[in-house]
């Protein structure tokens, strides 16, 4: 027995040539979904941090120029950033003022559900905003905390990268799950990895 599925957007009925991790009925659903998701908190977009990204995540300027994740003459506002057609997609820089991100690499599984070792790091994290990364199998998990250098560990069979300071992060603006939008406290997150 096979049961129907429903668009993510308008819960309509999924067009039958429809492949079977599609999640939009149409490309307007699809827009519309990515519209309403999109989620960045304030304490991100209230900071000149911002640039743009060429598709091999090049970080570039405003002007399509390369930018750098340690010179602030090379990024931008929020709004200057979003409104730019250069490159492939947004980008917000660390520079060790306290916000700090965990990108969790392949941690979502085919149905998009976070793979158990990921699950582990989200219970933990509590209440901050995460995003679906760029590749749509990972996560960016966004908050506030301390950290001396940038690792890449591995923790329970998955990878995790922790970042604070001289990096970019590319930004899709694509909340995961219900995520609050604001950011909360890592520094025990932080702590426990390392």
């Amino acid at each position: 027995m096979t049961t129907s599925r429903c668009c993510e957007h308008c819960e309509g009925p999924m067009p039958i040539t429809a492949r079977r991790h599609a999640r939009f009925c149409e490309p307007r659903c699809r827009a519309a979904a990515a519209r309403r998701r999109q989620t960045i908190p304030t304490e991100l977009t209230s900071r000149p941090r911002w640039i743009r990204h060429s598709a091999r995540k090049v970080p570039l300027t405003i002007g399509g120029s390369v930018a750098s994740s340690t010179d602030p003459s090379t990024w931008s506002r929020y709004r200057d950033a979003a409104a730019s057609s250069e490159g492939a997609g947004l980008g917000f820089v660390l520079d060790g003022d306290g916000l700090v991100c965990l990108d969790l690499d392949h941690c979502l599984d085919a149905d998009g559900d976070p793979m158990p070792w990921a699950q582990t790091i989200l219970d933990a994290a509590g209440d901050t905003w995460v995003e679906v990364s760029r590749s749509g199998d990972g996560l960016h998990v966004w908050g506030r905390g301390a950290l001396q250098h940038g690792r890449r560990i591995t923790f329970n069979g998955g990878s995790v990268e922790l970042y604070a300071d001289g990096r970019y992060i590319a930004v899709t603006g694509r909340a995961f799950g219900d995520t609050p939008r604001r950011l909360g406290d890592l520094q025990h997150v932080i702590d426990a990895l390392l």
